[in-house]
């Protein structure tokens, strides 16, 4: 058998020695490090580097950016990880023209308010004031003319709540691509249907309808249109039984016939 290589205690020291001062010298050094690392956030937290330096708002339309940022009640000079967002969507939430909003944080300084609007249907003109319509029949204060935002139409003749908030939920109901062809609504009740509009359209027609089920009258508007001679303007009756088309020339002759009977 080989001998075995005896290893004095006196040998073994200087290593043992060299690998506790490694274990030490690592240990100062991640000692170090956090020291460092809290002294920088301390720094950090005291010094306007962590003060929110920038506010992105997405998502509004009708609402400019400054009213809405104005309205989260978030102070100048902010720090960034003491704002609580939650607080600002409490704050933004009560602007009536808001019906959601998510607001959240982008290190290192930016402050995210993702909103969703109401939307305007319609400007409800009443005497000579202009009042925005939103969604959900509510009106906001009057704008002028020169205010006015959006492919969205003028409403006369509307004196009953009721009938302009169902209003607003039919045209909130109507395709994009149809909606923006109604210039101006008209209220024309009468004793047999209280619900009666006219609606004048961009293309020069103009519909007779009921405020009822406008949404799904409005529908086959497109395909009525397209059928009929692009020359030719009239009035285009619109209900569930389907649509009529009148020519305004033979509302014209109807007229004169009507005048020359009466002579």
């Amino acid at each position: 058998m080989g001998q075995k290589r005896v290893v004095s205690i006196e040998d073994r020291i200087p290593k043992l020695k060299q690998d506790r001062r490694k274990k030490a010298n690592r240990k100062l050094i991640f000692y170090l490090l956090i020291f460092f690392l809290l002294i920088f956030i301390v720094i950090y937290l005291q010094s306007p580097m962590s003060n929110v330096k920038h506010i992105s708002v997405e998502g509004a339309q009708w609402i400019d950016d400054d009213v809405i940022i104005n309205q989260s009640g978030i102070e100048d000079n902010a720090n960034f990880w003491g704002v609580h967002t939650k607080d600002l969507e409490e704050n933004i939430i009560t602007h009536p023209q808001i019906k959601s909003v998510d607001v959240s944080k982008s290190f290192p300084n930016t402050i995210v308010m993702n909103v969703n609007e109401l939307n305007h249907v319609a400007y409800a003109q009443m005497e000579d004031n202009l009042y925005p319509l939103l969604e959900n029949g509510d009106l906001l204060d009057s704008v002028n003319w020169s205010d006015i935002k959006g492919d969205v139409p003028v409403l006369k003749g509307f004196s009953d709540d009721h009938y302009l908030q169902e209003l607003s939920e039919e045209l909130a109901s109507t395709s994009p691509y149809v909606a923006v062809l109604i210039s101006e609504v008209t209220w024309v009740p009468s004793d047999s249907n209280p619900y009666k509009i006219k609606l004048y359209m961009t293309d020069g027609q103009e519909v007779e309808s009921s405020i009822r089920n406008l949404s799904s009258n409005l529908e086959s508007y497109p395909s009525i249109v397209s059928q009929l001679d692009p020359e030719k303007e009239g009035v285009i009756k619109i209900d569930q039984s389907g649509a009529v088309f009148t020519p305004y020339e033979v509302d014209k002759k109807e007229e004169e016939e009507i005048e020359g009977n009466e002579e």
